[in-house]
C-alpha cells in the first residue's frame, strides 16, 4: 500500500471486522488509506452470505470507480474479482497467498469443497488480468487443474509478500536452545507434529525449550481448546498466545520451526530469517523455497515426526550451526525477500 501511495495513487482497502475503534483501521487511515468495512465471512461457504459479499463489493467499487483492484486470500480473490468484473474495473489482479483448507486433503468435506472452490476460482480468475502466485507449485497446480489456461500467460510468481528487512534486526541467540512455531493453531500447519517432536526431544534434553505463538481459529481443521490445554499442562511447550508483535518471541528463540503441509510463502519464516534464525520446515510447496537445505536450515518431509526430531537434534548437538545458518538466513532474506524488490516486480507487472 505504501508503494502504491508513493506512485501518487489513492488507495482504498475493503475488509471485514474493521470498526472505527480497530487499531488496524486507525493505522491504515493514519497512512492516508481509505478504509471500508465489508460483510465477509472468512470461513465456510454460505451462498446467501457470499452473494451479499459480492453485492457489497460491487456496490463499493461502483461508487469508488477504481482503476485497479487487487484481491488476496481466497474469498477476496474470488468474490472481489467477480465484483470488479461486474463493476467494470479496467484492471483486475489477484494474489494467491496459499491454497488453504480445501486443497490440503482429498477426502470427505475437503473433496467436495475443493471442487466448488476450483469452479469459483476458474470463474473469477478468468476475469482477471494478472494472477500473482507466491510459489511455482501453486502456479503449476492451477494450470494443471485448468483453473487458469497456460496459454493466457497471465501468471507471475513472486517471492511471497516480501518483508521489510530493515525493520528486523539480528539479535543475540539465547543461551538455552529454544525452538519456536508461530501459526494459526491448525492441523495443516503441523502443530501436532511440532508438539510430538517437542515431547520426544525433551525426554533426552529436558533443558531445551519449545514455544508456540498462535490462536484458536474458526477453520474446520483447528486445534481444540481442550487439546491445547493438554499440551500446556504437560509442560513440553510454552504457549505465548496471540501476539501483535512476534519479534520478542523470535528473539527468545534459537531455531524457527514450521512443519506446515502447504503454504503460499510463510511470512513468519521470513521474519525469523530476517532476525538471523535458522529454519526447519517441510519440503512442501511454499515452504521449500525459503530453505537452502543444509545452508540456512533443514527441510523435512510433511508429517514426518522422526525426521523433524532428527533435525532438531542436529542443532542441539551442534550449537555453532545455529549462528552459522542464522547468518545465511539473514542473507537470503535480504537477497530474495526484500519487500521493495517484491513490490517493484508486482507494480511493473500491473503496469503501475
Amino acid at each position: 500500500m505504501r508503494a502504491l501511495m508513493a506512485e501518487e495513487l489513492q488507495v482504498h482497502v475493503a475488509a471485514p471486522c474493521l470498526p472505527a475503534s480497530s487499531a488496524i483501521r486507525q493505522e491504515l487511515e493514519s497512512m492516508g488509506v481509505y478504509v471500508h468495512e465489508v460483510d465477509l465471512k472468512r470461513a465456510g461457504i454460505n451462498p446467501f452470505a457470499d452473494l451479499l459479499t459480492v453485492y457489497d463489493l460491487w456496490r463499493l467499487m461502483h461508487r469508488i470507480k477504481p482503476d485497479f483492484t487487487l484481491g488476496y486470500t481466497i474469498k477476496p480473490v474470488i468474490y472481489g474479482n467477480i465484483a470488479a468484473w461486474i463493476a467494470g474495473v479496467p484492471r483486475r489482479f489477484a494474489l494467491i497467498t496459499g491454497l488453504g483448507y480445501a486443497f490440503t486433503g482429498d477426502s470427505g468435506q475437503r473433496s467436495w469443497l475443493k471442487k466448488i472452490v476450483q469452479v469459483l476460482y476458474r470463474v473469477a480468475l478468468g476475469r482477471g488480468h494478472k494472477i500473482f502466485f507466491q510459489n511455482p507449485d501453486d502456479e503449476s497446480l492451477f494450470h494443471s487443474l485448468r483453473i487458469i489456461k497456460s496459454s493466457d500467460r497471465k501468471t507471475v510468481v513472486v517471492n511471497g509478500s516480501g518483508i521489510d528487512v530493515g525493520s528486523f534486526r539480528v539479535v543475540p541467540l539465547p543461551q538455552i536452545p529454544q525452538f519456536l512455531l508461530i501459526a494459526r493453531l491448525l492441523g495443516d500447519k503441523g502443530v501436532r507434529e511440532y508438539v510430538k517432536a517437542a515431547t520426544i526431544v525433551r525426554r533426552k534434553h529436558p533443558n531445551v525449550r519449545f514455544g508456540i505463538v498462535g490462536w484458536i481459529d474458526e477453520n474446520p481443521d483447528t486445534i481444540s481448546e481442550k487439546e491445547l490445554q493438554h499440551w500446556i499442562d504437560a509442560g513440553d511447550v510454552r504457549f505465548y498466545g496471540r501476539l501483535n508483535d512476534v519479534k520478542p518471541a523470535i528473539a527468545e528463540s534459537s531455531v524457527y520451526v514450521l512443519p506446515s503441509y502447504r503454504e503460499g510463502t510463510p511470512r513468519t519464516v521470513l521474519e525469523a530469517m530476517a532476525m538471523g534464525r535458522p529454519i526447519i520446515t517441510t519440503d512442501a510447496p511454499g515452504c521449500r523455497e525459503t530453505v537452502e537445505n543444509g545452508e540456512n536450515g533443514f527441510l523435512v518431509p510433511v508429517k514426518a515426526i522422526d525426521e523433524l526430531v532428527a533435525a532438531m537434534l542436529i542443532f542441539i548437538k551442534n550449537p555453532d550451526l545455529i549462528a552459522q545458518m542464522g547468518r545465511r538466513s539473514r542473507q537470503i532474506a535480504e537477497e530474495k525477500y526484500d519487500v521493495n524488490k517484491v513490490n517493484e516486480q508486482m507494480l511493473k507487472a500491473m503496469g503501475i
